[in-house]
């Protein structure tokens, strides 16, 4: 029987990557491991669309996990941006350290969260824990969340 084996990334659509960068890169501090155009035969059969080519760039989060963040070309592109409570919606979730460090680097670059900064997590299985969802330049949401301290 077939089993989930590991995480390789999360695919984010972008409509423009250089400012998709200022925010991932230069805001969540991640790393380019590589930034190319594809352009191969088998992806618009893969995905069943009728575009030009994609200029791909993979985010280091750790060892063999990347954020993918796709910039699609050739084709009319309209914004799927949404409620975290809308259906069909999705976001990604990444542990940090220095939750405040990061919110303050990001509000320096003009970029913004739902709350007004990181929220005190107060009861469930993370009480302790901090937590902000984040808009990146897209409106695709990232939930920073920084674990409770050690007891």
């Amino acid at each position: 029987m077939g089993r989930i084996s590991g995480m390789y990334h999360a695919g984010v659509t972008v409509s423009d990557m250089d400012r998709a960068l200022r925010f991932y890169q230069d805001g969540l501090g991640l790393e380019i491991e590589f930034d190319v155009v594809i352009d191969g035969p088998y992806l618009p059969v893969v995905l069943d669309l009728g575009f030009s080519d994609i200029r791909a760039v993979y985010l280091r989060v750790d060892e063999g996990i990347f954020i993918e963040l796709l910039e699609y070309r050739g084709i009319e592109r309209m914004p799927a941006a949404a409620r975290p409570c809308d259906y069909g919606n999705g976001h990604m979730c990444l542990f940090v350290e220095g939750i405040d460090e990061i919110v303050d680097r990001l509000a320096g670059l003009g970029f913004r969260g739902r709350s007004d900064g990181p929220v005190d997590i107060t009861q469930g299985p993370n009480a302790g824990a901090r937590s902000i969802y984040l808009v990146d330049p897209d409106g695709y949401h990232v939930e920073l969340f920084q674990r409770r301290p050690a007891a």
